[in-house]
């Protein structure tokens, strides 16, 4: 296995790595590294080829032993370890110029980027995905996303990502398209500091007029003072154990003056809005302790805060054959994202062994306005009905991680233990929908007004709703791998991996009710024309008593409800495995990685029965153990050249959001999703095929296909209701993915140019891949729902369908010229998915996303001011305009669902080091 030099390269589970990044590294150059290496091609530089000066330490924490190095391989991983991965260096990520993981990662091969930071590999869903820190797993504080969302993770922290394409038995068994493994930032070998501030806008929304409401003094840091507390009442009830309907009449009015406070639900609009800041420090150094020892520490902040407009157009079909539409609506959202993230890590090296303790801190924090306007015609074709719609909304997420990893490595015996504690909130309280109704009734004195129906006095419409959430998630986590080299030729290892989440998630809809007499309901009417936060004013509306009043008997009657039937659910999903992986290299020309792991999990789902439910509820079990085969032989057919063929078998389980019968709503894609507790496992098997040759340096390229047969996929489907895009999950009976992938990349020097590019490379890289996928539904499958569990498969999934969220055509090509010798770059980047499924229909069409094409341009640049070294970046995104659209269509009909302007988007950042 290949050794790490001094505290550079601590890992969590393998030491570091050096390798050749893709294209020139633009660092520090590596302290000099042995190539001694029978056959070694970074031994011999071929004549006429630029030599392979971009060997950089790359840090790369995987479980199980890690990425051997034999033979006559060199130390690019992509090219050294027995899977197929790809791998983005700290230089590959800056050059990007990405803020966050997620964006960076699109610049791989097979992946795209869905929704807000969900990364797809092959077209596959984010539950076929697999995202690791440091190699060990982590909790996600997005409900709707098993794998922890990647736009949270700014890029300052990371120092690299892998994404791993073929399976391994040291890797969980929920794996389908591949796993992401993010790499922190090293403890550094000598004191350095470096601050960073950037600005940015798009042309949506900088300068632009936007909305907000008031929130809290600390808002623009991402933190609330404690204006957003849950009621007390809500508390009470909570701590009770008492669901809001069987609330006395007391309480639930006091409730009811609780939930709209001025301050938190209440429109206003900003003229101006002010231009995005980013600011980061990171800072570390390293000790020698006794002889030879070094103690290290390394530690980042960071915040972000941006602002972002949309105005969403969002149809539905009453007859799409026809192309009637009974709803239209455009709705002007203006968000404010805040992230602020920390990381604090210590390591200590002594001698072969190494210790390192990471702590990781994130917290995403998301508040939205909104103003949607329309008509809805569901109530009555003939006298289509106004809306003005107001919400406000807050939503939190935060993740906690402490990571502690011990590597021992005595010659040929390697031991490895590691273990740790992560946990994620989400909290999304006073959530306030506000619908105003103008019903154009003749002779109706309220007919040409916008009124809040706060007394159901106008059927079939939507009336005021708060949403308060609240979610916790724990996982504790634990394994170790023994690795032992029994020949130079052959290397053994075992290994045992422990998780144990545990999510409790608690979601309440309060809906707020006036009642009256009949005498009364002009007055109550009346009371609809008031802005949100005056219909229900603290505690003289919770006594019941409107002034002026004339009579000391409240004339209106106050109560809330909440239409969620499961409040309160609990989940958990225990897993323990154990694994064997074998690494054999009969030949210097052939080597062979299987393994086989056994996984057993218990996965678990059900309402707390204090809220109630009784009957009603579906609790979910799931109780499966597997045995997980896999095995990559990899044969050198001439130098240089590289065949490979993968095969593995793995699982998927469902997310514990698709099992718990909430219902959630998505700020991103603007819809509701609802879980289905009759989900089970998916099973799936892969094969891969693939070509590498390597040109020498910077040069390769890669061919591959690959092929995977799942059993009971899960998949979207839409439901819907007047005005509401609501998504749910069944699983389908059996889906086939296949495709190509090809890979490109090459660094022409232009130092015989000289002048200005003697010390310059125009660099390319290119990728693209080609996937198929189709859906198998046979007349008896069946695809199980609440309230339906004899449903047929064929009434949800169309036979031959594409698999939700496959694109067939998804490319990246970027062009840029770099330096050898200092940070100066310039590139352009081409990104390119064509349509994809994003919800499933039923009867009705199926939802469509179309990303298009779009084309950024980055550059950075090393300064000096007054002696300081700046590096200065500028970026350009979108620069082209591609707008986002989600469509239905047949026939030539098209509803809108999610379309909206996205603009082109400018940044400007600085970053010094001292």
């Amino acid at each position: 296995m290949l050794k790490g030099t001094r505290l550079a390269g601590l890992l969590l589970l393998t030491t570091a790595l050096t390798m050749p990044s893709v294209l020139h590294a633009q660092e520090t150059p590596p302290e000099e590294t042995s190539t001694e290496q029978a056959g070694d091609p970074l031994a011999d530089a071929v004549e006429g080829e630029p030599p392979a000066q971009d060997l950089q330490d790359t840090d790369i924490s995987l479980p199980g032993g890690g990425i051997i190095v034999t033979g006559r391989r060199n130390r690019d991983p992509a090219r050294t370890s027995g899977q197929v991965l790809s791998v983005l260096s700290e230089a590959d990520i800056a050059r990007s110029g990405e803020g966050d993981i997620a964006g960076a990662l699109t610049r791989v091969s097979g992946l795209s980027l869905v929704g807000n930071g969900r990364v797809f590999v092959r077209g596959l869903g984010d539950r076929y995905s697999l995202a690791l820190l440091n190699g060990l797993p982590l909790p996600s504080p997005e409900p709707l996303s098993r794998v922890v969302p990647l736009d949270i993770f700014p890029t300052s922290v990371i120092s690299s990502s892998l994404v791993q394409k073929t399976y391994s038995a040291n890797f969980p068994g929920e794996f389908g398209g591949g796993v992401i493994n993010l790499t922190t930032k090293a403890i550094p070998t000598e004191t350095f500091l470096t601050v960073g501030f950037s600005g940015s806008g798009d042309t949506e929304t900088t300068f632009q007029n936007g909305l907000t409401y008031f929130g809290s003094r600390w808002d623009t840091f991402g933190f609330d003072n404690g204006n957003r507390d849950f009621p007390s009442a809500l508390q009470d009830a909570i701590a009770s154990n008492t669901r809001i309907n069987d609330l006395p009449i007391a309480q639930q009015r006091q409730l009811a003056g609780q939930i709209m406070p001025l301050n938190l639900v209440t429109l206003q609009k900003n003229n101006e809005l002010p231009i995005n800041f980013s600011a980061n420090v990171t800072g570390g150094t390293s000790f020698e302790i006794g002889d030879g020892n070094y103690l290290g520490l390394i530690a980042t902040a960071g915040i972000t805060n941006t602002w972002r407009n949309r105005n969403v157009t969002s149809q539905q079909f009453g007859d799409a054959e026809a192309g009637q539409l009974l709803f239209d609506s455009r709705n002007f959202i203006t968000d404010n994202k805040v992230l602020v993230n920390g990381l604090i890590g210590l390591g200590l090296d002594i001698g072969e062994h190494t210790i390192r303790w990471t702590n990781l801190y994130i917290r995403d924090t998301l508040k939205t306005a909104r103003l949607a306007t329309g008509t809805d015609s569901f109530t009555d074709v003939a006298r289509p009905f106004e809306f003005q719609t107001q919400q406000t909304g807050w939503f939190e997420r935060q993740l906690m991680d402490s990571q502690l990893v011990a590597e021992f490595n005595f010659d040929r015996f390697e031991l490895d233990l590691r273990g740790g504690y992560a946990r994620t909130d989400r909290e999304a309280p006073y959530n306030a929908i506000v619908p105003y109704i103008r019903t154009n009734i003749p002779n109706d004195p309220f007919g040409d007004k916008f009124v809040v129906d706060v007394g159901a006095l106008i059927g079939g419409t939507e009336r005021i709703q708060v949403g308060f959430e609240d979610l916790r998630e724990e996982l504790w986590f634990g394994g170790a791998d023994v690795t032992f080299e029994v020949t130079d030729t052959l290397s053994l290892t075992a290994g045992y991996a422990y998780s144990d989440t545990s999510r409790r998630s608690l979601s309440f809809i309060i809906r707020p009710l006036i009642g009256s007499t009949a005498e009364f309901t002009t007055a109550l009417r009346a009371l609809g024309l008031r802005r949100p936060g005056e219909i229900f004013n603290g505690a003289t509306l919770a006594s019941g008593v409107i002034p002026p009043a004339t009579t000391a008997q409240p004339f209106f009657n106050i109560t809330v409800s909440d239409p969620t039937p499961f409040p309160v659910f609990d989940a958990a999903l225990t897993v323990h495995a154990g694994y064997g992986l074998a690494r054999y290299r009969p030949t210097d020309r052939l080597s062979l990685e299987a393994g086989v792991r056994y996984e057993d999990g218990l996965q678990v789902a059900a309402p707390d029965p204090a809220f109630g439910g009784g009957n009603l509820a579906n609790p979910t079990r799931i109780a499966n153990d597997y045995f997980l085969p896999s095995a990559t032989v990899t044969w050198e057919a001439i130098d240089d050249l590289q065949l490979r063929l993968s095969a593995s078998q793995t699982i998927a389980r469902p997310q514990f959001r698709e099992l718990v019968e909430q219902t959630y709503f998505d700020p991103e894609s603007n819809r509701r999703f609802r879980g289905n507790p009759f989900l089970i496992d998916s099973e799936l098997i892969n094969v891969e095929a693939r070509a590498e040759y390597y040109f020498g340096g910077p040069r390769r390229v890669s061919l591959a296909g690959f092929f995977k047969k799942i059993d009971n996929p899960i998949e979207n489907f839409l439901i819907t209701a007047p005005g509401i895009i609501e998504t749910s999950y069944a699983n389908a009976p059996e889906a086939e993915l296949y495709g190509a992938e090809f890979d490109f990349a090459y660094g022409i020097d232009l130092a015989n140019w000289g002048g200005f590019f003697e010390t310059k490379q125009f660099l390319i890289l290119a990728n693209y891949t080609y996937t198929q996928s189709s859906i198998a539904v046979g007349p008896n499958d069946l695809a199980p729902i609440p309230g339906a569990i004899g449903q047929a498969a064929s009434q949800l999934f169309d036979d031959g369908a594409p698999l939700v969220g496959q694109s067939d055509h998804v490319a990246n090509l970027s062009l840029g010229i770099e330096d050898d010798d200092k940070v100066q770059q310039f590139t352009v980047l081409f990104n390119y998915a064509s349509e994809r499924v994003t919800l499933r229909g039923g009867a009705l069409p199926d939802v469509v996303e179309d990303p298009g094409l779009t084309v950024d341009v980055v550059a950075r640049s090393e300064v000096k001011l007054g002696g300081l070294p700046l590096e200065v970046s500028l970026e350009a995104r979108n620069i082209f305009g591609r707008d986002n659209f989600e469509f239905q269509q047949i026939n030539g009909n098209r509803a809108e669902i999610n379309t909206f302007d996205v603009g082109t988007s400018f940044s400007i950042g600085i970053k010094a080091e001292f």
